[in-house]
């Protein structure tokens, strides 16, 4: 996950900075300006998962999806896996150079996919055995047992050069994607230009700068007409300044309260922080937030009806299970709860074995929709006697506290693996997946089944099992690992000069999935 920079750049510095307002003028333009979120704290490494919630911009990878989601050559020319299912044979198109004017060849790719199995970042390349260059045009990809959401990476990891790549990559990354980076002012801006060496559909655009400033700045520099694309939160998303439009994007980006499912022994992680709550390792107060929070409610209130109901990580998906969705059923909630002794305190508020049901709810203090969500769910679990404290906090903050106590956390990947990582037992405790260290056997058995399926549509069964087999699964009908409540619409504010063209269903929104189709932006303003 990334951290969210609150930029407090004023108006006046952009206009120093950029020079004129971008909306002043309606005729074609070659730069334009964009205020789409955060900067990743790792920097624009793929091999540290810069990337895997949308296109690298910087770099190319192996295939990539269209506007439909439908598979596409980037990097290869050709793909299949062996029957075994272990081995990926890879042709690769031999014209691709890096923005130095190196060529691209089968050995950068294997130097990727060995090396970022050893990097230390977000990407799980495990079951990776050998990537290795056959000849300038042919790689091969072992693997060390069938796994076939391996595949993701195919779409996700940007390769990067082999001769040059190093400890400030980073920071300065070559790379044969669409863009090169000119400069990167860190809290600020990156200003980024076409690359003359992309071999796909060049960009009308010659030069792109992109603002790190918080939802407020952002949002008064768009009425100023100092930026041409902005996103903005759904309480801010009806509103669009004179000479934009609003564009609403389908996404499977979620917001869904995580569980410690372990009770509190005084035990802690290697790097100190603690593990374990006394109340929410009770199954039963899991299950009953699960039905005592009305997501309808929160959608419109929160995001204002821009969003739909959350049931799992991956609503909507071919992988997700509708059955394992709730209806909102406060009263049995309660008959849980008052069945498991938890009793109604003079205060409204549970309790049981002297311990309150109550914790903090902890989100990201920069973020005001997670905040706009937490305050809501918070409100309707007090109809039920749970005690859910909003706390905003900074993501250091998070991350010493997320073993301990709830927390709103925001997921959604065009991949399975995402779901494996969210509840596999082996996972938990890494980074920010599976952060309540949910364990279940059955569920692991299934995600093992998933893994070695002949194809991912064969694999669409098991995970849909995980989620909730008719008897138990990580769903709230189940062990409740989480409490998933919205999925957020992405929204924009566009200049009315740009046509975007078609878009995906994006992702999380780190890593700007807006920009997957870039190069398919015009200007349409003579």
């Amino acid at each position: 996950m990334t951290m969210p920079i609150s930029g407090t750049l004023s108006l006046i510095a952009f206009s120093l900075s950029l020079g004129v307002s971008t909306t002043a003028l309606a005729a074609p333009k070659s730069e334009i300006v964009l205020a789409i979120g955060g900067e990743p704290d790792e920097g624009y490494d793929p091999l540290l998962g810069w990337g895997r919630y949308g296109h690298p911009l910087f770099q190319s990878t192996l295939l990539t999806r269209d506007a439909q989601m439908r598979t596409q050559p980037e990097l290869a020319k050709t793909w299949y896996l062996s029957e075994d299912r272990l081995t990926w044979t890879i042709e690769l198109r031999p014209d691709a150079k890096f923005s130095d004017g190196s060529p691209l060849t089968a050995r950068d790719v294997a130097f990727t996919f060995n090396h970022a199995k050893t990097a230390g970042g977000e990407l799980d390349l495990g079951v990776l055995e050998l990537a290795k260059a056959i000849d300038d045009t042919t790689v091969k990809i072992t693997l060390s047992q069938p796994w076939i959401t391996f595949s993701d990476f195919l779409f996700t990891l940007g390769i990067v050069p082999a001769d040059s790549y190093g400890p400030e990559y980073a920071r300065n990354p070559v790379g044969s994607g669409p863009y090169e980076m000119v400069s990167w002012t860190e809290g600020e801006q990156l200003i980024v230009k076409k690359n003359p060496y992309y071999f796909g559909k060049q960009s009308p655009f010659e030069r792109i700068t992109f603002l790190f400033t918080g939802e407020d700045t952002s949002l008064a520099a768009a009425h100023a007409g100092q930026v041409d694309v902005v996103s903005v939160p759904a309480t801010a998303a009806d509103a669009p300044p004179a000479g934009f439009k609003q564009i609403a994007v389908d996404s499977v980006d979620n917001r869904g309260m995580s569980f410690p499912m372990l009770p509190d022994e005084g035990k802690t992680t290697p790097t100190g922080n603690p593990i374990g709550n006394d109340v929410t390792s009770d199954l039963v107060i899991r299950q009953a937030i699960n039905l005592g929070v009305d997501r309808e409610q929160i959608v419109e209130v929160a995001l204002l009806g821009h969003g739909t109901p959350a049931y799992g990580p991956a609503d909507g998906l071919p992988w997700s299970n509708p059955e394992a969705a709730l209806s909102f059923d406060p009263q049995a909630a309660q008959a849980l709860l008052d069945g498991a002794g938890w009793a109604v305190g003079s205060d409204g508020i549970r309790s049981k074995d002297g311990i309150r049901a109550s914790f903090p709810l902890i989100f990201p203090a920069s973020d005001s929709t997670r905040q706009a969500i937490v305050v809501t769910t918070a409100e309707q679990l007090k109809a039920i006697g749970i005690e859910a404290v909003p706390q905003g906090k900074s993501w250091d903050d998070i991350e010493r506290l997320m073993h301990a106590n709830p927390v709103l956390f925001g997921w959604g990947s065009h991949s399975p693996q995402e779901v494996y990582s969210l509840y596999q037992s082996s996972v938990g405790g890494q980074g920010y997946y599976n952060p309540g260290f949910f364990s279940d056997p059955k569920v692991d058995a299934h995600f093992v089944s998933a893994q070695a399926a002949e194809s991912l549509e064969a694999s669409y069964p098991h995970w849909q099992a995980a989620e909730w087999d008719g008897q138990t699964g990580y769903s709230g009908k189940g062990l409740a690992g989480w409490a998933w409540l919205v999925n957020l619409d992405h929204i924009y504010y566009v200049n009315e000069c740009i046509d975007l063209g078609p878009t995906q269903i994006e992702p999380h929104g780190h890593g700007w999935p807006i920009t997957s189709l870039i190069q398919n932006w015009t200007w349409t303003c003579d």
